[in-house]
C-alpha cells in the first residue's frame, strides 16, 4: 500500500512538472493602484525660546511672512474625518477640515487656550500629473479668534484650486485606511 502512495506521488510530481514546462512558468503581474495619499499638520505659533523645539517658517508665497512655531504638530493628518474644498462669497475657495473625535478635542483645547496666535497649516501631497513629484508647502497661517468646538475648521490655503482638491482628496483616503484600521 506504501508503494503504490509512493509510485501515485512520483507520477503526480512528473504529470505537473510536464505541464509546468509544456506552458513554462508564467508569473502574472497584477497592478495594484494606490490611491494618492496626503499629509496635513497644524502647528502651533509660539514665541523662540532659543531651543530647536521652535523656529521660524516662512507663509504665503505671493506676500511672504515668518512665523515662529512648535516644530511638533498639536493635529495630523491622522486626525482628520474628512476634507473638501468649497467656495466662498467672494467667488474663491476655501479648505474645509472635518477632525475625528480626538482631533475635536484637540483643536478645542488648543484654540480655548491660545486665542490670538497663530496656527500653521504644512501640508505634503503628490503634486498634479504633470508635476507628479511629492511636494511639501505651508499652506496659511490663520489667527485663532474663538473656540473652535465642532471640530470644523476652514482656511484660504496658498494653492492653486487644483493642487487643494488633491490635497482634499489625498487627505480622504487617508482617513478612510484609518477608519478601515481603527473602526
Amino acid at each position: 500500500m506504501l508503494i503504490a502512495a509512493t509510485r501515485f506521488n512520483i507520477y503526480l510530481t512528473l504529470l505537473l512538472a510536464l505541464i509546468g514546462l509544456g506552458t513554462g512558468c508564467q508569473t502574472v503581474k497584477t497592478e495594484i493602484k494606490k490611491e494618492p495619499t496626503s499629509g496635513l499638520q497644524f502647528h502651533l505659533e509660539v514665541n523662540p525660546d532659543g531651543t530647536d523645539k521652535n523656529g521660524p517658517v516662512t507663509i504665503n508665497r505671493a506676500t511672504p511672512f515668518q512665523v515662529n512655531i512648535e516644530r511638533h504638530p498639536f493635529l495630523t493628518e491622522y486626525q482628520i474625518a474628512k476634507a473638501a474644498v468649497v467656495d466662498d462669497a467672494l467667488g474663491g475657495f476655501r479648505m474645509f477640515v472635518q477632525f475625528n473625535r480626538q482631533g475635536t478635542w484637540l483643536l478645542e483645547q488648543y484654540t480655548t487656550a491660545h486665542k490670538g496666535k497663530r496656527i500653521a497649516i504644512f501640508t505634503h501631497f503628490t503634486g498634479t500629473e504633470e508635476n507628479a513629484k511629492r511636494e511639501g508647502r505651508w499652506l496659511a497661517a490663520p489667527v485663532i479668534t474663538r473656540r473652535v468646538r465642532e471640530g470644523d475648521f476652514t482656511f484660504t490655503p496658498d494653492a492653486r484650486r487644483e493642487e487643494a482638491e488633491t490635497i482634499a482628496t489625498g487627505l480622504n483616503n487617508l482617513a478612510k485606511k484609518e477608519q478601515k484600521h481603527n473602526p
